[in-house]
């Protein structure tokens, strides 16, 4: 990994963590973005993640031209969460932020964010977003009823049967002060190229002090880019799998396991019976394995709580993850099933 040098007398209020990755068409939009939300108290570290198309060198000009910008580039391609990582390690702020390499920010977005932040004085603080597909444009909130005010993150977890805060994994969708990635809570598990954030918002939901919502909408997601791994039908995409299960199993040794694990549960079967709706999209030899994995996953859950939770799940769903289930497959994976 390599780095553009920092200026060490510069105070930085906040680092932004961009990483890019074969993004050449949709770079210059999000790194003008970044220009119209610079202050010379912010830096923007962009992570080449061993880019192979023009991205390398549209972000070579910007460590030029785009102020507080600092390159990172990685000798070879590691996956967007090692990406994160990176910038994380290098980030100088007291306050971080995300932003992904195909996306971009409304001018003045970051400041207003900071602004909330520091207001509230809280551990971090969770936005809505702007989804765009194509030509459309639908905005998607925080599924967070109390706005600007200060909760308990752990609060935010359940109930187990409605949309929550660890539903909405979106690390760019939000701000973190400097003291959770000091404490650890930033970090992404190192390779996992697909469901990354999903074991960091439970984490930082389940150790975090204190978070807020903030009505703040200035994110603009670009959903169904072709190079995305949401729209990748490889082998990448089974990593849901390796980071759900590490999500049950940091839940099975918190204090509060019982109350949790029936929405890591729950949560877990839904993106299984979402890839299997959609299992026609893999690779032949990716949707066997799919098929497997999810049913040694199923097995490896605690099932007196995969039970009910699929008692509480529309029947077409539910009929699919029971057949999954009654399928004969060797049991391996680190979370054992209890009765």
């Amino acid at each position: 990994m390599t780095a553009g040098p920092p200026s060490v007398s510069r105070v930085v209020k906040l680092s932004v963590v961009v990483p890019f990755y074969n993004v050449q068409t949709y770079a210059p939009d999000t790194l003008t973005s970044l220009r119209a939300n610079a202050r010379e108290d912010f830096e923007f570290l962009l992570v080449d993640d061993c880019s192979t198309d023009g991205t390398s060198e549209l972000l070579a000009r910007a460590a030029r031209e785009l102020p507080g910008a600092v390159l990172l580039t990685h000798a070879r391609n590691a996956g967007l969460a090692t990406a994160r990582n990176t910038g994380i390690d290098a980030a100088r702020g007291e306050y971080l932020a995300f932003l992904d390499g195909d996306d971009w920010l409304a001018p003045g977005h970051l400041a207003r964010v900071l602004a909330a932040i520091e207001g509230l004085n809280c551990d971090f603080v969770r936005t809505d977003h702007v989804r765009c597909t194509a030509k459309s444009r639908t905005v998607h909130r925080v599924p967070v009823g109390r706005r600007g005010e200060v909760l308990r993150p752990r609060d935010a977890i359940l109930p187990a049967e409605r949309s929550t805060s660890v539903d909405y994994p979106y690390a760019w969708a939000g701000m973190y002060h400097r003291r959770l990635a000091d404490r650890g809570l930033l970090r992404f598990t190192d390779g996992l190229r697909t469901a990354e954030d999903r074991p960091w918002i439970w984490r930082l939901h389940r150790e975090a002090n204190s978070f807020a919502a903030v009505s703040t909408l200035g994110i603009f997601y670009r959903r169904g880019v072709s190079s995305s791994l949401t729209q990748i039908g490889d082998i990448r995409q089974l990593d849901f799998i390796r980071a759900f299960d590490q999500v049950l199993s940091e839940t099975a040794d918190d204090p509060d396991a019982e109350k949790l694990l029936p929405k890591a549960v729950r949560t877990y079967c839904a993106i299984i019976a979402h890839h299997l709706a959609s299992v026609d999209r893999f690779e032949a030899p990716v949707a066997r394995k799919l098929r497997a994995r999810s049913a040694a996953a199923l097995k490896r859950m605690p099932q007196r709580i995969l039970h009910e939770a699929l008692d509480t799940m529309d029947s077409e769903r539910a009929a699919r993850l029971r057949r999954l289930r009654r399928r004969p497959v060797p049991v391996s994976a680190p979370l054992e099933a209890t009765a």
